[in-house]
This record gives structure tokens, sequence and C-alpha cells, in this order.
């Protein structure tokens, strides 16, 4: 089965699964698995940052970030689809009594600062106060303009704001733009990076940013059920990704690039969009979208129908894959 439903459906290869069952382990609450230390360190030394926090998914990465930059009754700024205001069930609101203030995204998935400007809060009692601006890189596989990045900084400097960044798929933005990671990240009081997309491990995710930060981040992952121990199990998957599997994510890119152009010329199908591992079709054939995949599937294929259908390609994707992904189309088509 072809599957490009996301990149979170790839599968640990036998090295990593060798590693995961040989890594050294200890108690992680007592802070002594040497594996999820490794683990950490290598990401605080990646992203530029003092200290990383290991955490199960990059959910929780994100809402420990919320919780450690704001209080009860704070608001954070970010994007009307961001990750971590629509598709991580208000944990936000939830959990840490943390506003929301959603705007839209622009289209190259950045948010205007000076929208973001017009959405902080006078320093009134009538309203929450806005301390945060959470943005994200990619959005739908679009990578943030470099130039942007530096603005946000200083835009965030300027008004007393942190500034966190959802990087589920930072590294695919590092390699669109032929940047070290820490070109990215170091502009940022925090960042949260999914181990278990595109770098193709099992789970996990960690979360960078300062030590002082990350102590507060740490009592929140333990309040919200995160403090795991003999995890070096997993994180030694993580730390293979990390050492491992960053550079490879061009071959998804160039897959990408090559099914969207084939795909550009098939009648019932546009491509609207491609950018970095994804491509994003426009279904126009008469017959329900979902008879479409069932087609697919019988034959091998696996994507999420929808009146705009979103293809990921990841790891277990070869270039041969993608071409019988063209062919498969055009028959179900």
């Amino acid at each position: 089965m072809i599957d490009l439903r996301s990149d979170t459906v790839t599968t640990p290869c036998a090295t990593m699964r060798e590693l995961m069952a040989n890594a050294p382990v200890g108690d992680d609450v007592f802070g002594d698995d040497p594996t999820v230390n490794a683990l950490q360190r290598k990401a605080a030394e990646l992203t530029g940052h003092e200290a990383a926090l290991f955490a199960p998914s990059g959910t929780q990465s994100n809402l420990l970030a919320l919780m450690a930059h704001c209080q009860r009754g704070d608001e954070y700024i970010v994007g009307q689809d961001a990750h971590t205001y629509k598709y991580e069930g208000g944990g936000a609101a939830v959990l840490g009594s943390i506003q929301p203030q959603p705007i839209e995204f622009e289209k190259d998935g950045s948010l205007s600062l000076e929208l973001v400007k017009r959405k902080i809060k006078p320093n009134d009692h009538h309203y929450a106060r806005t301390r945060l601006l959470s943005i994200e890189n990619t959005v739908s596989g679009k990578p943030l303009p470099m130039a942007y990045l530096s603005d946000a900084r200083k835009f965030c400097d300027e008004h007393g704001l942190g500034l966190h960044l959802d990087g589920a798929r930072v590294f695919n933005a590092a390699v669109h733009h032929q940047v070290a990671i820490k070109d990215i990240t170091s502009k940022m009081d925090s960042i949260s990076i999914c181990l278990s997309k595109g770098l193709g491990a099992p789970l996990g995710s960690v979360l960078c940013g300062s030590k002082a930060f990350i102590h507060e981040a740490h009592k929140w992952r333990k309040m919200l059920g995160g403090g795991m121990r003999q995890a070096g199990i997993v994180a030694a998957a993580g730390l293979y990704a990390l050492e491992n599997n960053i550079d490879r994510l061009v071959e998804d890119h160039k897959n990408a690039e090559f099914l969207a152009t084939e795909l550009s010329n098939i009648d019932g199908i546009s491509v609207t969009l491609q950018a970095t591992n994804m491509v994003f079709l426009q279904y126009q054939a008469t017959k329900p979208v979902t008879e479409f995949a069932d087609a697919l599937y019988r034959q091998g294929v696996n994507i999420c129908p929808g009146e705009q259908i979103r293809l990921v390609l990841h790891k277990n994707v070869t270039r041969e894959d993608c071409v019988s992904v063209v062919a498969a189309i055009k028959n179900a088509l």
C-alpha cells in the first residue's frame, strides 16, 4: 500500500528498531535516562537553544509551550487554521485558560505583523493580556520566508511578546531554504519539533527553549501526564532520526515536484499547490470523490478524500511509487 495520507504513517527502519531495542534506559522522571538526555542535548544543540524537553506528541509539546509562556487569562495570537488553534482540541483554552486570538494566514503562510499589531490588546482590565505570537513552519507545506522570521523576532521584541514556533515540519523548511535548522529556530523563544512526521520516528516531539523556559514546561508536562519512565526506548528513535533522516527530506520534496508535474495534465483533477513534501489536488470529476478514493485504494494507493486532496510524500514512498500513483489516478478517473 502506498500511503499518501500523511507523513505520520512512516514506519521505523530496521536500524531504528534495533537501536530502540538496545537503548540504554533509566527513569526519565528522575532525569536519569541517558538516551532521553542525549536526545534533548542533540535537539538543543541543533536548534541553538539552551535546553530541550522530550514529549510524547506534538500536541502536548505545543501545549507545554503555550502554558509555559502564558498564565490564566492571557492571550496568544495565532493563525486561524494553525495547528495549535484548530487541531489540538482547544487545549490552550480548556486546560490552560489561555485565550486564542486567531487571524487569517497570508498566502505565504505568514501572519501579517501589521494585523498582529492591531490585535494586541490594550493594557486595560477589560482585556486579556496579549503575551505570545504563535507561528507555524511549514504551513500546508509552504516554508515561511527567512526574512519574515527576522521581522517576527524584531516585532515581538518591540511589543514585549514571546515568539513560539510550531515547527512540526521545520526541517522541511530548512531543507527547502538550504540553511541550518538553527538559522530558523534560534530566532524563536521556543520551538516544538515533531519527530514522527518526515523524520520517521514512531512517536514524540521535542520542545526547545531557554533553561528557565524548559524548567517551567517540565512542570506542566508532569501535570499533563507526560512524565515517562524508561522513555529511552522511544527517544532512541528520535535521536536516530535527528542524526540520519534530515538530509534525505530533499528526496520527498523532489518526489512531490515530480508527482505534481505528472498530475498537472490529467483531466478530472487540477494541481493547486506543491510545496516541500506536499501536493494539493482539486477534485473535479463527476463521480463522488469517495468513489475515486475507493478506486485508488483497490489499486494500492491510500488517500484522504475531499474536494481538496492532500498528498504527502515521505520516506516510505519512492519515485517508483510515484509513477504507480500517477497510473492509479489515471485509472481511477
